[in-house]
């Protein structure tokens, strides 16, 4: 944590604490300024008296984001944090709301304000009334959450509706608590303000971003002496401020001994080839690159069998080989893992068909359903939404039609399939999770081939409960294939793709795995 960051947290932290310190003396001692105000409460509960529905619904709210609902959402937040291995927003999530619960328990007792004497009659409440508790722990959980977003959620269209939803239910709370004349205006803004205060103080001495690889680990020996000199190649569209990544790139770089980044940009016309060979040529000890799968792909395929490795910036909608590397998709994470990790050798995919040239692929190949879902993708509702975008594409394609397919492994007799799709990968994992290729590695050597055929709509539902629990039953639903090489032929035009780009239609895959062609940084 930087002296600038925690000077920050801490002027915020005075600030709001001076004004609840201020509030707290003015509804006290002397509230004249103030009873103007605190009376529109009573207008408040008097409107909502009016609506027996309204009522009803303010005492669920009341209730469900009282002391034990909010116990329940704190516990439930910080098992989910653990978990995702963020220990210190964990961490900084339980000190603020216990912080928050017992400042608020402990100055409504000293300060002694009564209740309105016009709350609603059901549910009375008798124990003080400044400031709100109910306010004070909904603020500071929408601050843990907002930061949050701050921290994890890259595209800023998701964030802005993460913040939104989360300041509108903070309100609603507050307003429960007027408009049942629970509380003064007042102590709804005295529970902010305490909130707020102890959310930045906490903040000040616990920083929830995830901890450096190296400041963790010994370094690695070296093999051999290098200048460490660091290429970079961006695609620029994949984050939202090149300049802001720059500087951190050039920061983080700079403090585990590595040179000055050389920078190169994709474009349309060169998604990453020819930058991935023009820092090859300049010698490159290591290439960073930040992008989509598509990106990565790209560059990885030209360094192949160079001995130069790359470092995985994941920042697309799917980074399917990042999450199977076990890459952080937090940025500073990732970076920290490609400037301090360790080498990997994984498999690479040489792949060819029918109108298309031979190329590469990392993650996975497919004809059907899977390159279906990938062509039917609108690119503006995924600018937007991301990876939600994908599942509306496949609601639509689900019932794309069963294909008849040849498959043969390597120098075995072809067997002939009934399939909605096939999946040729090299990782097991999809998005959220999805074991769809359990027993997939990405250093075997070999390339696990899934045939799926599900013959009504109903099908779906056992083919997916069987794929999330990893069973190894083979039969017509879900049939499996393993070997080193991979020719999959369609009777008819079906759609292909390769790690999630839709490569057009086509009745011919080839693909054959190159063991340990590729070196990549991955977590110690």
């Amino acid at each position: 944590m930087t002296p600038a960051y925690r000077n920050r947290s801490l002027a915020w932290a005075l600030l709001s604490g001076v004004l609840f310190t201020v509030l707290a003396v003015l509804v006290n001692r002397d509230r004249a300024p103030l009873d103007g105000f605190d009376v529109e409460g009573r207008r408040l509960e008097d409107w909502a008296d009016d609506s027996a529905f309204l009522v009803d619904a303010l005492r669920v709210i009341e209730v469900a984001f009282g002391t034990i609902g909010m116990t329940i959402l704190t516990v439930l937040l910080v098992l989910a944090l653990v978990v995702r291995r963020q220990r210190w927003a964990a961490l900084l999530t339980a000190v603020v709301m216990a912080g928050t619960s017992l400042a608020t328990t402990g100055l409504k007792t000293w300060l002694g304000r009564d209740r309105p004497d016009w709350q609603d009659t059901l549910g009375l409440h008798e124990n003080f009334s400044f400031p709100s508790g109910h306010a004070s722990s909904s603020a500071a959980f929408a601050a843990i959450l907002i930061m949050l977003l701050v921290l994890f959620v890259r595209r800023t269209s998701l964030r802005r509706l993460g913040i939104g939803l989360t300041v509108a239910w903070w309100l609603l709370v507050c307003f429960d608590r007027l408009l049942l004349g629970r509380h003064y205006p007042t102590d709804v803004i005295g529970g902010t303000l305490l909130a707020l205060t102890v959310f930045f103080l906490a903040l000040a001495f616990i920083d929830p971003r995830p901890r450096s690889t190296a400041a963790n680990s010994e370094p690695l020996p070296e093999v051999y002496a290098s200048e460490r000199r660091l290429a970079v190649i961006l695609n620029p569209i994949k984050v939202e401020d090149v300049g802001q990544f720059r500087t951190v790139v050039a920061e983080m770089a700079r403090e585990s001994g590595w040179s000055e980044p050389t920078w190169q940009y994709t474009t349309i016309e060169d998604p990453g080839t020819g930058m991935a060979e023009r820092a090859a040529v300049s010698g490159a000890d290591l290439v960073m690159v930040c992008g989509g799968d598509g990106t990565v792909r790209e560059v990885c395929a030209e360094l192949a069998g160079t001995g130069i490795p790359v470092g995985i910036i994941p920042a697309g909608t799917g980074n399917l080989l990042a999450r199977n590397l076990e890459i952080p998709l937090y940025l500073r994470s990732a970076i920290d893992v490609a400037l301090n990790g360790q080498d990997r050798a994984i498999d690479l995919v040489n792949v060819g068909g029918d109108h298309i040239e031979d190329t590469h692929f990392m993650v996975m190949a497919g004809m059907g359903f899977d390159a279906a879902i990938m062509e039917g993708v609108n690119e503006d509702i995924k600018k937007k939404i991301g990876w939600v975008a994908y599942v509306i594409s496949g609601l639509k394609s689900l019932m794309f039609p069963a294909i008849r397919v040849e498959i043969q492994i390597d120098d075995e007799e072809p067997t002939v399939h009934r399939a909605r799709t096939v999946l040729v990968g090299n990782v097991g994992f999809l998005q959220a999770g999805m074991p769809l290729l359990p027993d997939a590695a990405i250093d075997d050597g070999v390339l696990d081939v899934v045939i799926l055929h599900p013959k009504k709509f109903l099908s779906w539902i056992p083919l997916a409960v069987r794929v999330l629990r990893k069973s190894q039953t083979v039969d017509e639903l879900i049939d499996r294939r393993t070997g080193a090489r991979v020719r999959i032929k369609a009777s008819a035009d079906t759609p292909r793709q390769l790690d999630g780009d839709s490569i057009g239609v086509g009745r011919e895959l080839w693909m054959e795995c190159v063991h340990g062609r590729l070196l990549v940084r991955v977590p110690r």
